[in-house]
């Protein structure tokens, strides 16, 4: 009955594990744009920045046999790459976007080239959470194996979405964001604050980065980011700068992710293989749905603008 149970429910319940596991680099990466958009300033540098991040985790986790080191090596090292982002930026006439692909390109170079001799070594995983201890099946037990940064990572949205509307940091970031002359007014320093803005959305990409080379898929190699960094900030806009929006978004392209897996693993063997654009067909849907020459989008920072 069970088995039965399974093969009826197989398509959905692989689609629920691969949403999951998918979709836990998008939570991060979605979240440390949120907190740097909020602050007026975006960051195209965040694909560099995630690949850097996992290449660093799983070197430290390979040399230390660690990998909680190797998270918080990701964090220190992303952050260092916002810092530079935001140390640039601030100088005037500098666009946001040039130095976004600049740092983007920086960030890849880097990784490949000091991870090189890091992609025959194994490194240890992260821990995971099982909570399908009740069932029998394997297939259930693995699809609810579910890894410690997803549920931190759920945390950190609801905290942010808290902290954005009740707590001084918050109230500053948005008064930055919406208006640097008003900041200026409360005698708020605009690019201090996004200088740190942008160093807390580069350390919560690099976490992103972590968890793809030591959990899923748990291996350092060139290819392992598939754009993910970029998509993130379509991410973003499809979430109006709302972090549980961002971790409801992360959920919705992480299942859109676990398409081609999840109908390959049930059996199907012709055409499966399309279903794998799909994460990248949403964000090319989401930026043409929420682009519009006569309004601006609900929700966006009045501070935020591609040229400065």
């Amino acid at each position: 009955m069970e088995e039965a149970a399974i093969g009826i429910w197989g398509v959905p319940l692989a689609i629920f594990a691969g949403a999951i596991r998918v979709s836990t680099p998008f939570i991060f990466v979605s979240l440390g744009e949120t907190i740097t958009e909020r602050s007026g300033r975006i960051n195209l540098g965040l694909e560099g920045t995630l690949v850097f991040g996992a290449m660093t985790a799983y070197a430290v986790a390979v040399i230390t046999g660690s990998p909680t080191l190797g998270v918080l090596a990701a964090i220190v090292a992303g952050a260092i790459f916002g810092l530079i982002h935001g140390w640039i930026c601030k100088f005037p006439k500098v666009n946001d976007i040039a130095i976004g692909i600049a740092m983007m390109q920086f960030g890849l170079g880097l990784a490949f080239f000091l991870g090189k001799s890091f992609i025959q070594p194994v490194a240890p995983k992260l821990p995971s959470i099982s909570l399908g201890g009740w069932a029998n099946s394997p297939q259930i037990q693995a699809a609810l194996n579910i890894n410690v940064l997803f549920f931190l990572g759920a945390a950190l949205a609801l905290f942010l979405f808290w902290g954005f509307k009740n707590t001084r940091i918050g109230l500053i970031l948005r008064v930055v964001g919406d208006s640097t002359d008003a900041a200026r007014a409360m005698g708020i320093d605009p690019d201090r604050v996004r200088l740190l803005a942008t160093a807390a959305g580069g350390a919560l990409a690099a976490i992103g980065g972590a968890y793809l080379s030591l959990y899923y898929p748990g291996s350092w190699n060139e290819g392992i980011s598939s754009g993910q960094g970029l998509m993130a900030v379509a991410l973003v806009i499809f979430a109006r700068w709302n972090p549980i929006g961002c971790f409801l978004a992360a959920l919705l392209f992480g299942g859109a992710g676990a398409l081609g897996p999840a109908l390959q693993s049930v059996g199907v063997t012709q055409g499966y293989y399309l279903f794998y654009a799909a994460p990248y067909v949403l964000t090319l849907i989401i930026l043409i749905a929420t682009s519009s020459p006569t309004r601006s989008l609900a929700g966006a920072p009045g501070a935020l603008s591609l040229t400065k």
